[in-house]
Parts: C-alpha cells; structure tokens; sequence
C-alpha cells in the first residue's frame, strides 16, 4: 500500500501542484485499508473545506487513478477508490464482500483467452470477490458453497489497463 509521501511525489513527479487539498486525499487514502465512495471522499473533504464541489473532489479521485496512486472497481453500489497497493507489475485482485480486504493475484487470465486478429485488446477487467477467511469464520459460512467453492458476483470489475 502506498504511502501518503509516496502519493504525493507521484502526484508532483507527474506535474501535479500538491494543494492542501490533494495533501488532505493522500493522508485520506493512505490511512484508510478499505474502498471509498466519490461520496465518502465528498463528505469528509466537505467537514475541511467549505465550498468544494462533488466536480473537483471526483476530477481529483480520476486524476489520482490515471497517475496509479487509486485503484478503481466498480462494486454493485457503485464506484470506489482504495489505494494502490504498491504492485509494481500488471494484476488482478481478489476482494472481500466483508472486510473490503484485498489480495493481489499474479496470474493474469487474459493470458489463456484466444483472441482473434480481428480483435484489438486495449483493456480488461477482472476481479474475484468473496469472502476471506477471517470473514467466514466470523459468519459461520462454510468454506466452500454448493456451486464448487465459489460464488459468482456478476458487475464487478477493476481495471489495471494494459493487456
């Protein structure tokens, strides 16, 4: 997980001006292991900063995922921002439905697809969500479901770009 200077050196190696504002977001981030909202960075900016707009709060959130600092992923309630996970190469993850709690996957699946010449890949999209084990231990869920061990969520996706 990055770091609240490592967010801002990259925002300022990028040409980023640090305001006070982009400060607040790193601090923000990198204190907090889980996914936020545009809504949740929203409010908590707005108890600092009076006057700022839902526009510059989710301007900055896509600024910061484009620059790597934020991954995106879209869960069923919408869209929401975490902090890079300092995973220098190309990855997928898979996330708590519980906890929020995300582990890296190495393996990419794209690498087993057969796409054809008339196809060009400029972006994929994948994620596995579940439950970890901590989490199942504190519902009571059993390890494995009756469809083999996993449960399909339909309308996630993340991106890391590439292919």
């Amino acid at each position: 997980m990055l770091t609240k200077d490592e967010i801002i050196a990259t925002m300022s190696t990028q040409g980023l001006r640090i305001t006070d504002q982009r400060k607040t977001l790193a601090t923000l981030f990198s204190e907090n292991e889980g996914y936020l909202s545009p809504k949740d960075v929203y409010e908590y900016m707005g108890k600092k900063y009076s006057g700022l707009s839902f526009d510059t709060v989710y301007r900055n959130l896509r600024v910061m995922q484009e620059l790597g600092v934020l991954e995106q992923v879209s869960f069923e309630d919408g869209m929401k921002f975490k902090v890079s996970c300092n995973e220098h190469h190309h990855h997928h993850h898979m996330i708590c439905l519980s906890c929020q709690k995300t582990l890296p996957i190495s393996f990419c699946p794209m690498q087993m697809t057969d796409t054809t010449d008339q196809f060009q890949i400029v972006e994929h999209k994948f994620e596995i969500f579940g439950y970890c084990k901590e989490c199942q231990k504190k519902n009571g869920q059993a390890e494995a479901n009756s469809n083999g061990g996993y449960k399909q969520a339909s309308g996630h996706t993340h991106s890391h770009g590439g292919y």
